[in-house]
């Protein structure tokens, strides 16, 4: 049986670690000002979020949908413009997330893989450009 993203990154702890240290970036980086400014002041409710819903599609515990329902991540951002350079600082922040947690390159390489479509796909702005390096 291979093992979910969400036990390879160390359950709960692990995916609590990824969440506090994408926000964290977020919020001590002026390069990511951009999406910083289309969050709250307060991250509080964002954090939580982002931990229930990344546990479920990880492979763990579905605590997003458990509380909320289907995700429908697009329509429940449709209200944010999110254009490429959006789309761009928000993979920053989380591969500054991961390079702080020095999670192995085929783990990192395994959560890219899923996230980054992911990422590509909550834009709403009518703009072409390939995902950049992040």
């Amino acid at each position: 049986m291979t093992a979910t993203l969400y036990d390879r990154l160390g359950g709960a702890s692990g995916v609590q670690d990824l969440v506090t240290r994408f926000y964290d970036a977020m919020d001590n980086n002026p390069e990511v000002q951009l999406i910083r400014g289309k969050h709250p002041a307060n991250l509080g409710s964002a954090r939580t979020k982002l931990f229930e819903y990344f546990s479920g599609w990880f492979g763990g515990p579905s605590l997003f949908i458990d509380k909320y329902g289907h995700p429908r991540l697009r329509a429940r951002h449709n209200h944010i413009a999110i254009g490429i350079q959006d789309r761009d600082q928000w993979l920053q922040c989380l591969t500054t997330a991961l390079d702080q947690m020095n999670v192995a390159s085929d783990l990192r390489a395994d959560l890219l893989e899923k996230i980054e479509p992911m990422a590509d796909h909550m834009r709403n702005l009518d703009e072409e450009a390939p995902l950049s390096d992040c």
